[in-house]
């Protein structure tokens, strides 16, 4: 076998294992609707972690991709607001989270722009599904309309902002410090 052409079939190889890796670890996504704004915008290109859930599982506060699970052809891009087996309620545009262990937390949510200005009853979140919620909280289908999440049908986390210019950088995800959320109650 002549140099060139071990050193082309290397090169291809290479090639094909980076291909494949990539594509089994991060994936673009296009921001569809306004539910995110004003942190996604229409048309905003994203690169998604496809394999960060693979080593631990998802946090409040994380802003994710996933199939709806409803009948929709496309992706949806939500935050994680309530986790497995807490309540999640909304009053007068704070949302409240009633964990397992008991305490009650009045998230702090800086990455809104309103706060929403409907209500939502306390409903627990059922095991292996996540409570979802746009940050443009008065114009979003989210959890508050009667579907949850399920752990499968989570793409992943996103992690970059690749279009436009202006918005390049990390993903605007936002961890709960929890002991600045606790409430008194």
């Amino acid at each position: 076998m002549s140099k060139v052409l071990r050193e082309t079939i290397v090169l291809v190889l290479i090639a094909v294992v980076t291909f494949v890796g990539l594509r089994l670890t991060i994936q673009s996504y296009i921001v569809y609707g306004p539910s995110m704004q004003p942190n996604f915008e229409e048309n905003q290109r994203i690169i998604v972690n496809k394999v960060v859930y693979n080593l631990h599982e998802p946090q409040r506060g994380d802003v994710i991709v996933f199939n709806p699970p409803f009948n929709e052809t496309k992706n949806y891009i939500k935050r994680i607001i309530g986790l497995p087996g807490e309540s999640v309620e909304v009053v007068n545009g704070k949302t409240y989270i009633y964990t397992t262990d008991g305490t009650v937390l009045i998230l702090d949510e800086p990455y809104e722009e309103e706060p929403s200005t409907r209500n939502y009853t306390k409903h627990t979140v059922p095991d292996n599904q996540y409570f979802v919620m746009g940050d443009n909280r008065n114009n979003s289908n989210d959890s508050r309309s009667g579907w949850m999440v399920p752990s499968e049908n989570i793409i992943g986390k996103t992690w970059l902002s690749i279009w436009p210019p202006d918005r390049w950088g990390l993903a605007l995800n936002y961890p709960f410090p929890e002991s600045t959320a606790q409430a008194s109650e």
